[in-house]
């Protein structure tokens, strides 16, 4: 595994060394001990998957606040998506940025975000599939969101949404008085 740090301070983007042979392909998605020597502690207590019929399928941004601020681990198993990582974390040093990855079936990236940043995705073909590793447990009152569209934040989504739920469609713009880490 080739762990390479981004630009948001503790986020990762992780690329699997594939193992190939007339089978197919083999490759690992989470290794906790290759994690750790990065200095990613990371376990496991849920995982999801996410499945989008339609291309232009807007989700996010989501995260939990304290004490239920939980890491992800996602990647793309099937199709091409479009996402955006939002550091909200007050004394992080890229606190209010933001940056994307496209994230696919042929890249195979795996996609490390920590608690403390929100996480979007627009989906870039039909029918995706996103499967998510989480850090904690979903605690529905602890839940937040970011407006996909906020214009403190100016996000550069590849194309107006078409699918959206009215939840994140209807999320109020961000107050910059609101602490949430």
């Amino acid at each position: 595994m080739i762990i390479k740090k981004q630009k948001l301070d503790g986020v990762y983007l992780v690329e699997s060394k594939p193992f190939e042979d007339k089978r197919g392909r083999f490759s690992r998605h989470f290794c906790r001990e290759e994690f750790n020597k990065a200095g990613i502690s990371f376990e496991i207590k849920q995982t999801n998957i996410s499945e989008n019929k339609k291309s232009k399928t807007l989700r996010g941004f989501h995260f939990q606040t304290p004490p239920y601020a939980e890491n992800k681990i996602l990647n793309c198993m099937k199709g091409s998506i479009y996402n955006i990582v939002l550091d909200l974390r007050t004394k992080s040093k890229t606190y209010l940025k933001w940056q994307s990855f496209e994230l696919s079936d042929a890249n195979r990236f795996v996609l490390y975000v920590p608690g403390g940043c929100a996480n979007a995705y627009m989906t870039l073909t039909d029918n995706t599939l996103i499967f998510y590793c989480h850090s904690e447990f979903y605690k529905s009152s602890y839940c937040k969101a970011i407006r996909y569209n906020d214009p403190l934040f100016k996000f550069d989504w590849p194309f107006a949404p078409e699918v959206i739920s009215d939840k994140d469609k209807n999320i109020e713009n961000y107050n910059i008085k609101n602490k949430f880490f």
